[in-house]
């Protein structure tokens, strides 16, 4: 598809034409060990990826989060910003934000018809010599680069799809590299243990670049500090990063955190779990040494730390979409995050009875995911979204009985029925103290989003 073939579509017709014709690529978990075609095409580009500071974020859990309040802080600090995010909710245009907005979509088709023809280019040249096309995450990710040269941003903040080393966001060199905690997922892609998911992981440090880095487990560390040689500098998470205080609140959590550069008290994060109290750690160091500037980090005007964090959202992550009773989404999608989810709901709700709408993709730890739910839902409606990727309800359910028990567990295929089989069971089972939780993948949060009107825009608030 060219610039040609979306001429005279209005432009809600061109971006869905746009889209189509990406998702006909190798979706983005399909992946190859190499960054050559993503080279191929920033260099006709005139290297977009070089237009800007990076601040590059890798991890197994928790990416998404810390890379949106990196973004916040730093846009607060009255610099332009891009932000680069997967996967998307409703809008593939999610992914792609400026100064916090998702690209408009007049500059989504124009983006598109400068990039194009030289997409079209790069998979002639590859086609000939017995390559594929660009990937579907490929392709999105020369799209950012080249918004953000165009808009110009000041900073980009770039998560990585998967992995590090050869993930298409590596043609970049981070300023910042942030490696959050690393655990077991992607095994399919990343390797068969925690060691090997940290090498691919430890593939965004650059020469030159700050290192933050997430407190890891020993396999984990010792494979990381071992790439370190290259970074500048390396500021650790129980080390000079640390959140020295938390108390819960409406809404949110009360931070004292503790940086490379000073120590800042009563910042208001609008997030729940110790686990986003972390990422907050984390991103807040990031900013201190992307505004050093290659020199000792210094602190921040504590006012803009609080109007940074103060306006940070999370979609789909703890999100209530619905009260009476309550009902949460969260896209947590692998033992590790559902550990930490479990530890959030004990510390910030109070259910006398929670149900669980759950639903998981083919390449998930299901079984794991499935143990670690079963410690604090009292009851589960196993269902499917409508990804092609999804488990199937009925053979989810046979896993989930092995774990809740058949007296605990409903099988229900069809995600609206799923849920109101939920809150039924919650609501018989309890008064004002019902709850549902909505899990264990990205696109069935994106659907119940949907249904419950999350997707439409407005302020932050409770948990997003």
């Amino acid at each position: 598809m060219t610039d040609l073939t979306i001429g005279g579509l209005s432009p809600e017709d061109a971006e869905k034409a746009i889209y189509q014709h990406i998702l006909s690529r190798n979706p983005e978990h399909d992946f190859e060990p190499t960054l050559d075609r993503v080279r191929e095409v920033c260099d006709l580009l005139g290297n977009p990826q070089f237009a800007f500071k990076v601040v590059h974020l890798t991890g197994t859990n928790g990416k998404t989060s810390t890379a949106r309040m990196v973004e916040s802080l730093v846009r607060a600090l009255g610099l332009r910003t891009g932000l680069f995010t997967s996967p998307h909710l409703t809008s593939v245009r999610e992914r792609i934000q400026i100064d916090g907005e998702p690209i408009t979509r007049a500059a989504f088709v124009q983006v598109w018809q400068d990039v194009a023809p030289l997409i079209e280019l790069v998979d002639a040249r590859s086609a000939a010599n017995g390559g594929p096309r660009m990937s579907f995450f490929e392709v999105l990710t020369v799209l950012a680069y080249a918004a953000f040269a165009d808009a110009p941003v000041d900073v980009a903040v770039i998560e990585v799809g998967m992995g590090g080393t050869w993930d298409a966001t590596n043609v970049a060199d981070a300023t910042v590299a942030v490696i959050g905690p690393v655990a077991m997922d992607h095994e399919r892609w990343l390797g068969s243990s925690l060691a090997d998911i940290a090498a691919e992981k430890a593939g965004i440090i650059k020469p030159g670049c700050d290192l933050i880095l997430a407190e890891q487990s020993p396999a984990a560390a010792d494979v990381i500090d071992a790439a370190v040689g290259p970074a500048r500098v390396v500021h650790r998470e129980g080390g000079d990063i640390e959140v020295m205080e938390r108390q819960v609140g409406v809404g949110g959590q009360m931070l004292t955190l503790r940086s490379p550069a000073a120590v800042y008290e009563g910042i208001f994060l609008p997030l729940f779990g110790a686990h986003q109290a972390r990422n907050a750690s984390l991103a807040l160091a990031a900013v201190e040494a992307l505004m050093a500037d290659g020199g000792e980090s210094s602190s921040l005007d504590p006012n803009v730390v609080e109007q940074g964090f103060g306006q940070v959202t999370s979609p789909g992550r703890l999100e209530i979409v619905r009260t009476s009773p309550t009902v949460i989404v969260d896209a947590a999608h692998n033992p590790h995050g559902v550990d930490a989810l479990a530890d959030a709901i004990e510390e910030s709700f109070t259910f006398e009875h929670l149900a669980g709408v759950v639903g998981i993709l083919e390449d998930k730890d299901a079984d794991g995911i499935l143990a670690g739910l079963e410690g604090f839902l009292d009851s589960v409606v196993i269902t499917q979204s409508a990804s092609p990727r999804a488990i199937p309800a009925d053979e989810l359910g046979e896993i989930a009985v092995r774990h809740f028990g058949e007296d605990r567990v409903i099988v229900e295929p069809n995600l609206p029925s799923a849920i109101d089989a939920a809150v039924q069971r919650s609501e018989s089972e309890a008064d004002m103290g019902a709850g549902v939780l909505v899990v264990g993948s990205i696109t069935l949060v994106a659907e119940t989003r949907i249904l419950f009107g999350a997707d439409r825009p407005r302020t932050p608030g409770v948990g997003r």
